[in-house]
């Protein structure tokens, strides 16, 4: 990758953020990487309940550690008088301010978007929620899980016989998303009009809108696409088939010239491509059986490595089903250079993938995950409180 040229783009930006969890801190995570000072305030003594999740990582949470390089921890309790007179400090020199906090929570300390538009109105807030901040649901609490179960992802995932969540946290990741996106377009919706917008996000109108195309297909359809494992629900030949030596390989057949490819040139049925069963997409999709065990008696005739080189011949889509050690070994991660060493509390290092979007001639800032409260003193020093005032703040656990 050719090396940075210029400063990062959000440098001098300061982003303050009460956050916890992966929604919220997968955004500010984000705009630390391109440049951003994010301040992540926890509370004291315990911090963003994800540094708990799980200890996987040389002591450290796998979550806390994917979600928090490069930002700024400091312990402080809002709940106190003398907690909400620093966050004001900050917030004063903040151009962002972030908060997922439980419904109604950020309201309840003066920290809601409308309450710091009346004070600070050059600083953009953020809120993620769980359902909205209005509307019949807005004071329920939304975990990654419930959000999948509410907006009909899992009825979608699994197998015919059996429902399953996705695998990651899909919910958390959609929301963060749009909160990065739509933080950005804040930023420069204030530097080309000097005004300060709002940005709300919540996690079930993200997904929903990652249901779209199953959303269309239900409403106009009469019926929602069944649960078909590693199938595709409305395109076939769409999905995994084991060859000889017990290797699923995923293939994936898009338009008519493709079928047809794969019925010369790798099934050796040309005839195949006249059968009225499968004439057209939505044929294949009816007798998808009939066309998976033509599909897989191939296969089985085949090792895994061999079957590949043939569809690549044919130019059919094609992948081995990767288990994630295998991904961490990918060739194109090495070969295009997407890990870096990050540090970690204690002196040790994790290997992380850089971010996906590249600017040409700009790098990105993959700073350390911070200890829970390891930068408190020297940005209260910043904000100009005085060792003795910091002490007090100590000994009476605000920070």
């Amino acid at each position: 990758m050719p090396q940075p040229t210029e400063e990062s783009p959000l440098s001098g930006i300061t982003v303050v953020s009460t956050e916890q969890a992966v929604a919220a801190p997968f955004a500010t995570r984000q705009l630390a990487d391109l440049g951003a000072r994010v301040i992540k305030i926890e509370r004291p003594g315990g911090g963003d309940f994800a540094r708990r999740y799980d200890t996987t990582v040389h002591g450290e949470s796998s979550y806390f550690v994917w979600l928090n390089r490069g930002k700024e921890s400091v312990t402080l309790d809002l709940k106190s008088g003398q907690g909400l007179k620093v966050m004001e400090r900050l917030l004063r020199e903040a151009d962002v301010f972030v908060q997922n906090l439980a419904p109604g929570a950020a309201a309840r300390l003066g920290l809601g978007a409308e309450a710091l538009a009346e004070r600070f109105p050059r600083l953009i807030t953020c809120s993620v929620t769980g359902y909205g901040s209005t509307g019949p649901w807005a004071h329920r609490k939304a975990y990654d899980m419930l959000v999948q179960c509410q907006t009909g992802l899992v009825s979608l995932t699994g197998t015919p016989e059996e429902p399953a969540r996705v695998g990651v946290s899909v919910a958390d990741i959609a929301a963060g998303m749009y909160a990065y996106s739509g933080t950005l377009t804040a930023l420069f919706t204030r530097a080309t009009t000097g005004v300060a917008r709002a940005v709300e996000v919540s996690l079930f109108e993200a997904l929903a809108e990652w249901m779209g195309q199953p959303a269309h297909y239900t409403r106009y359809g009469g019926r929602q696409p069944p649960r078909v494992g590693t199938r595709h629900a409305t395109i076939a030949p769409y999905g995994t088939y084991t060859a000889a030596d017990g290797r699923d390989v995923l293939i994936s057949v898009q338009n008519e010239r493709e079928w047809a490819a794969l019925c010369s040139r790798f099934l050796g049925d040309p005839g195949l491509v006249g059968d009225p069963r499968f004439a057209t997409g939505s044929d294949r999709v009816a007798h998808r059986a009939e066309l998976d065990a033509a599909i897989a008696r191939r296969f089985a005739r085949l090792e895994s490595g061999e079957a590949m080189r043939l569809l690549d011949e044919a130019g059919i889509a094609n992948a081995g089903v990767n288990t994630v050690e295998e991904f961490l070994a990918h060739p194109v991660l090495d070969a295009r250079d997407r890990w870096r060493p990050v540090p970690l509390p204690g002196g040790q290092e994790v290997s992380a993938l850089r971010p996906p979007v590249d600017l040409v001639g700009v790098g990105v800032r993959m700073g350390a995950v911070p200890a829970l409260g390891e930068h408190t003193e020297a940005v209260l020093t910043g904000l100009g409180y005085g060792p003795a005032e910091i002490a007090g703040l100590r000994a009476e656990k605000i920070i």
